[in-house]
């Protein structure tokens, strides 16, 4: 077996940043090119690159709530209420707090702490992918998760970079025995977004794996992401208290009880379906030859996703990295509406992309520099198409 293929040791902590910098400047010379791609197109279309970054779309609801809190709603023609319960708290929170400390605005509050949550994300992804499958395919994972296609939100003042660091790091956690940590982490995480029980998920499975180990191993033997059973199991008790803080809080605030945040987000048209919108949606797109070929398109899509997901499967991926991008990628395909959002709702699940980090990994630097930076060039001229277009609702 080749050392891609075996789990590494971790590294001394005092040369942990040392260790991801390759990683780090790549991410950062990535976003740099999508930032400056995006400066050049929105210059030539007379728009504000400042203004897509922060101010449209989910960044000017999070901008509101940090302002002016929770209360504020638009009410539709067709009835629809879209209420700003439906964000979770802390990237506004965080926002509110820089704005009080520096002279930026809620909106640059909201960019710098995407920004440096970015960097975060980025390092855990290393920290993760170096952990499991060494350091050539770290640096090789995040490269990747900065080149994705919609890789640009990762610089907006969304919350999407905030939680793949919480995510991350949580992960980190539970894979090197941090329980208390991990549980912290995730609760964070379930703050952030409502795919925080994604993270809360792999937690409590690694937990149960590693409680049903306790009772058949020799305790001699060494624990997977062992710890003491009070460490893990006050990790359990943690992980969830931040999602269900908030989903109770706003249940009581609508006054609908623990199924209020359900109603807030069907007044965004928002549910979970198993897929069955989203596959309408594809269907309806081969009731004319242009259109077809989108549906074709969506269609490859979801078996490259499906397809990475057994590949991790059968490299034997970490069972709390597989639960976690399996959740993830559930929810974010079995969601009823918002179809063009879904490949940003993907962004979060990195380990679905360590199968191809650990075949570029495999080349020699010169190719899959090549690679990643022809692939890095594209994704900074679509990046730039999306956010000056459509961009993500």
């Amino acid at each position: 077996m080749t050392d891609l293929e075996t789990p590494v040791a971790t590294p001394p902590r005092t040369g942990a940043l040392r260790r991801a910098a390759p990683a780090l400047l790549g991410y950062a010379a990535v976003r740099a090119l999508g930032l400056v791609a995006l400066a050049l197109w929105s210059a030539a279309n007379g728009k504000s690159a400042h203004t897509l970054l922060t101010a449209r779309w989910d960044a000017l609801w999070y901008t509101r709530v940090a302002e002016l809190g929770y209360g504020y709603e638009v009410r539709l023609p067709n009835g629809d209420v879209h209420s700003n319960l439906a964000f979770f708290p802390l990237l506004p929170w965080l926002e509110r707090l820089v704005a009080a400390v520096t002279p930026l605005s809620y909106a640059d509050a909201g960019l710098l702490v995407s920004t440096l949550a970015s960097v975060a994300a980025a390092w855990g992804i290393f920290a993760v992918a170096d952990h499991v499958y060494g350091r050539r395919a770290g640096i090789c994972a995040v490269l990747v998760w900065a080149v994705l296609p919609v890789g640009i939100v990762q610089s907006m003042a969304y919350s999407e970079s905030l939680f793949t660091a919480l995510a991350a790091w949580s992960l980190y956690a539970v894979l090197t025995g941090r329980w208390l940590t991990a549980g912290l982490l995730a609760s964070l995480a379930g703050l952030t977004r409502p795919v925080g029980i994604a993270v809360v998920a792999a937690l409590w499975v690694a937990a149960i794996t590693s409680f049903a180990g306790d009772s058949v191993r020799d305790r001699s033997a060494p624990r997977p992401w062992g710890a003491p059973v009070w460490r893990r199991a006050l990790g359990v008790l943690l992980a969830p208290l931040g999602a269900a803080g908030y989903v109770l809080w706003v249940g009581h605030r609508t006054g609908k009880g623990p199924l209020g945040y359900l109603d807030v987000q069907a007044g965004w048209r928002n549910g979970f379906d198993g897929g069955y919108a989203f596959a309408r949606f594809v269907g309806d797109k081969f009731t004319s030859f242009p259109s077809a070929l989108a549906g074709v398109g969506l269609i490859v899509g979801v078996a490259l996703i499906v397809w990475l997901y057994v590949t991790c499967v059968r490299q034997g991926q970490p069972l709390p990295l597989l639960v976690y991008a399996g959740v993830v990628t559930a929810l974010a395909l079995c969601a009823s509406s918002y179809f063009g959002s879904k490949p940003r709702l993907l962004l979060p699940a990195f380990p679905l992309l360590l199968p191809l980090a650990l075949s570029l990994a495999r080349l020699r630097t010169s190719r899959s520099a090549l690679v990643l930076g022809g692939v890095a060039v594209a994704s900074a001229v679509y990046g730039a198409f999306w956010l000056n277009g459509s961009g993500p609702p």
